[in-house]
């Protein structure tokens, strides 16, 4: 049976009981978080953590345990399962309360779940790469936010997986800017190119990582938007995030990226995120 995180308390998934009126499961009233678990320990934890109260503070929901505590009690979480490579997901909604729009007045207690998956890399995508399909950005103007409100992305990737590519690349007009559940970058006569952190897209985690490998590689970096024209002339093009690490795109709509292999520059920047990974433990 499979141990959970249910507030504050280790139990096994039967014994959680969550309310209809729960604003998580009637509005997406919440925020959450996904880290990649290597050989048993947390890749950039604190990142993530830090994101996810970040998250929280936007939406005025106030998390009831400090960082150290909630780092404790998911790490706990994760030995409980004994999971050695996977994931830890967890989230935190406003509450449970008669439904309503606004903000509930006396403030419920929020209420906050996590639970383990386990899961091995997907070398296969790292070394061939995958095929993405543009796909227009329908969603909300506060993507920064990691909230529980994904239908856009959900659609988006929908509407890719049913054309027969991995991923969607999302686009406002011309203007690229995120796929369904991953960041994107353009490499063009050795310059990276990816969309600045704004409201437009979430600030990546892996993205973030990769800014700092970047310099470690000497790859010079803009961050700036592109088009959709641009992004298919690019040299190279990959994207990032907690599960695909650096999966290089190949194939974008019927158009060949580069040489349709991955590239050089994408090749190094795998090679210096492995020997990030490398520092928790032999991959």
């Amino acid at each position: 049976m499979t141990t959970m995180l249910w507030n504050d308390r280790l139990v096994k998934e039967e014994e959680i009981k969550l309310s209809i009126e729960d604003r998580g499961y009637q509005f997406g009233d919440g925020v959450y978080e996904v880290i990649k678990i290597y050989n048993g320990s947390m890749f950039t934890v604190t990142e993530h953590i830090d994101r996810f109260y970040e998250s929280a503070e936007k939406i005025n929901i106030v998390i009831p345990y400090t960082k150290d505590v909630l780092h404790k009690m998911v790490y706990d979480l994760i030995e409980a399962n004994e999971i050695v490579n996977g994931y830890v997901y967890f989230q935190i909604t406003r509450g449970s309360s008669p439904r309503a729009h606004a903000f509930p007045t006396p403030t419920p207690e929020p209420v906050f779940i996590a639970y383990t998956m386990k899961g091995e890399r997907s070398i296969e995508k790292y070394e061939k790469g995958v095929k993405a399909k543009f796909v227009e950005d329908i969603r909300w103007l506060r993507c920064d936010i990691k909230s529980l409100n994904l239908l856009g992305n959900v659609l988006a990737k929908e509407a890719a997986q049913q054309a027969g590519y991995y991923e969607a690349i999302q686009h406002r007009g011309e203007i690229v800017t995120e796929g369904s559940s991953s960041n994107m970058y353009g490499i063009k006569d050795g310059v990276l190119y990816t969309h600045p952190t704004n409201n437009l897209i979430l600030n990546g985690i892996t993205r973030r990582v990769i800014m700092s490998l970047c310099e470690e590689i000497g790859l010079s970096v803009k961050e700036e938007a592109f088009t959709t024209g641009q992004a298919i002339d690019m040299d190279e093009f990959f994207m990032s995030s907690t599960s695909s690490e650096i999966t290089p795109i190949i194939q974008i709509d019927d158009n060949i990226i580069g040489n349709g292999k991955p590239g050089e520059w994408t090749r190094k920047l795998q090679a210096a995120f492995d020997a990030r990974v490398q520092k928790l433990g032999s991959l």
